[in-house]
C-alpha cells in the first residue's frame, strides 16, 4: 500500500519503519553506520527512494546471514557498478561465486549447530514429566 510520501518521492522515517517492518531504531542505526543518509527538514529525517532501496538491499542481505560489514562492501560495489560483470544478483544484491559458497557453508554449518540443539532439547523435554 503506496504512502502519501511515495508519490513525492519522499519517505519519512516512520514510512519507512512501517513499510519494511523494522523499528526507528534499526533505521537511526543504519543511518549511524552510514548505510543509509536520509537527508534533513529540520529535525525530521527525509529518505530519498535510493535510501528506500538501499534499505531493502540491507535487509536482504541481513535475511541471507551476511554481517553489515560485509553488506557495507556490498552496497559500495552496488555503487561503483563494475562488480556486475562476474556476479550473480540474489535478492537484488550482486554476490560473487566466492560470497555464495562461502555463505552456503556458513549457513549450513549453522543448520547443523541449530538442528543439534533441537535434537538435544527434544530428548530432554521427553524424559521430563508432563505438566
Amino acid at each position: 500500500m503506496p504512502t502519501q510520501a511515495d508519490e513525492a518521492g519522499e519517505y519519512t522515517i516512520s514510512d519507512l519503519a512501517r513499510d519494511f517492518g523494522v523499528t526507528l531504531r534499526t533505521l537511526r542505526f543504519y543511518e549511524s553506520r552510514g548505510l543509509i543518509a536520509p537527508t534533513r527538514s529540520g529535525m525530521a529525517r527525509v529518505y530519498s527512494p535510493r535510501d528506500r532501496a538501499r534499505l531493502a538491499l540491507i535487509l536482504k542481505g541481513k535475511q541471507l546471514g551476511f554481517t553489515l560489514v560485509e553488506i557495507r562492501a556490498m552496497l559500495a560495489n552496488e555503487d561503483k557498478k563494475g562488480a556486475a560483470d562476474k556476479a550473480a544478483n540474489v535478492g537484488g544484491l550482486q554476490l560473487s561465486r566466492d560470497q555464495i559458497v562461502e555463505q552456503l557453508d556458513l549457513l549450513r554449518s549453522q543448520r547443523a549447530e541449530i538442528e543439534s540443539a533441537i535434537t538435544e532439547l527434544e530428548a530432554s523435554l521427553s524424559r521430563m514429566p508432563k505438566a
